[in-house]
């Protein structure tokens, strides 16, 4: 695992939400409290604990290759993140992960964003399946 000390900003499982994030307190043995965000207090074995990113700009990041730690919380963090500001695609180096927005997008299929993404290199534009279709043929 990691290197996580008193004071170390991390991710903890919860039942509720899946993850929550939180600032560790206290460490005893193999045992580190926690203080999440959220007001809980957790008690957990540091081997399920994960760093959290703290380099992380608000926005999330369009490729997660750019984040600091590539694990499940960071991933779906990131993922919620763009979600919420209506960012559907989002790069793990060159493959393409789409989130369901449950609405139709007609603006991101249309002939003019196609034109846009054609002849354009993998990464240059922000994420986009027009983006994966272009690259592939």
């Amino acid at each position: 695992p990691a290197n996580i000390l008193v004071g170390s900003h991390v991710w903890v499982e919860d039942q509720d939400v899946a993850w929550i994030d939180g600032v560790v307190t206290k460490i005893n043995g193999e045992e580190a409290e926690i203080q999440a965000t959220n007001g809980k207090k957790v008690v957990e074995n540091l081997s399920k604990i994960f760093p959290k990113d703290m380099e992380a700009p608000d926005g999330g990041v369009d490729d997660m290759t750019k984040l600091s730690y590539l694990h499940e919380p960071g991933v779906l963090q990131n993922l919620s993140t763009r979600y919420t500001l209506n960012e559907i695609y989002t790069y793990t180096g060159n493959i393409l992960i789409a989130v369901n927005p449950f609405q139709r997008l007609p603006h991101l299929y249309d002939a003019q964003m196609m034109a846009h993404y054609k002849g354009v290199a993998l990464g240059e534009l922000s994420p986009h399946v027009f983006a994966i279709a272009d690259v592939a043929y």
